[in-house]
């Protein structure tokens, strides 16, 4: 494990392998560790002759923890990622994101077109125009509760559990999923001209039309995950062999 100290953060990271860079964003409440390692893609993506940088973003993981919804942010998440290709002086590279890290993906691949080559929007479909503000505060108040067994709301009750999987921090998780609420419009995704690859689970509930989302982008392209939900498709075949197709065209 390495550490990015930028200005008011620090950023637990990893940068493994040789060649052309590709940068993986963690959903919620998972880490760099839980989202890419375990399931596989760093071997892979190293395997296939990529350079790979994947971090535990803020409020997460070994990263720096704050508690305030107004420092979580889409935006600072971006900000944050920025600096640490800064950091490691990486000017283009490839991007993935899942579920919470494909909408700062989104928000990146739009402010910074020029710093990414191909981009994948692992986990997430139309859910990303509409915003979680809907489910937000269940989810927050799911972190909050005493016990597990205390939490009744489904989603709030399986991102608790995961939560718990993670060893996350529960208090600041309650403050990220607040302060990450912002929809992201469809003029943001209309405006993406990079190819990008949406990869989402044929089971998925939580993420929304990933064909309603690839009709807006201007150089996307779908690709199912058969038979997987939102948290069993992290890791599936047929996702990691569409993505290492996708990147080599």
């Amino acid at each position: 494990m390495s550490i990015a100290k930028l200005d008011s953060l620090e950023l637990a990271f990893l940068d493994e392998g040789e060649g052309v860079p590709v940068l993986l964003i963690h959903g919620f409440a998972s880490t760099r560790q839980m989202n890419w390692v375990y399931p596989g893609w760093v071997k892979a993506l190293t395997g296939a002759g990529y350079r790979v940088i994947a971090h535990d973003n803020r409020g997460h993981g070994q990263s720096s923890k704050f508690y305030q919804e107004d420092e979580y942010s889409l935006d600072l998440m971006a900000n944050d990622t920025i600096s640490l290709l800064d950091h490691l002086d990486i000017s283009h590279c490839h991007l993935m994101g899942f579920s919470m890290g494909a909408r700062i993906s989104a928000r990146l691949a739009h402010k910074w077109p020029e710093r990414f080559t191909k981009i994948v929007f692992g986990g997430n479909g139309y859910g990303m125009v509409r915003g979680n503000g809907e489910w937000a505060p269940a989810v927050r108040d799911a972190m909050l509760a005493g016990r597990l067994d205390e939490v009744t709301d489904p989603r709030g009750n399986a991102f608790r559990t995961f939560a718990e999987q993670t060893k996350g921090d529960l208090k600041a998780l309650a403050a990220c999923i607040m302060g990450m609420r912002a929809a992201t419009p469809e003029s943001m995704f209309e405006e993406i001209s990079q190819p990008v690859l949406v990869a989402v689970g044929t089971d998925d509930d939580v993420s929304g039309s990933p064909q309603k989302l690839t009709a807006l982008l201007q150089n996307g392209k779908y690709l199912p995950i058969p038979g997987r939900d939102h948290m069993r498709s992290v890791g599936d075949k047929v996702y990691i062999k569409g993505v290492l197709e996708f990147l080599s065209d």
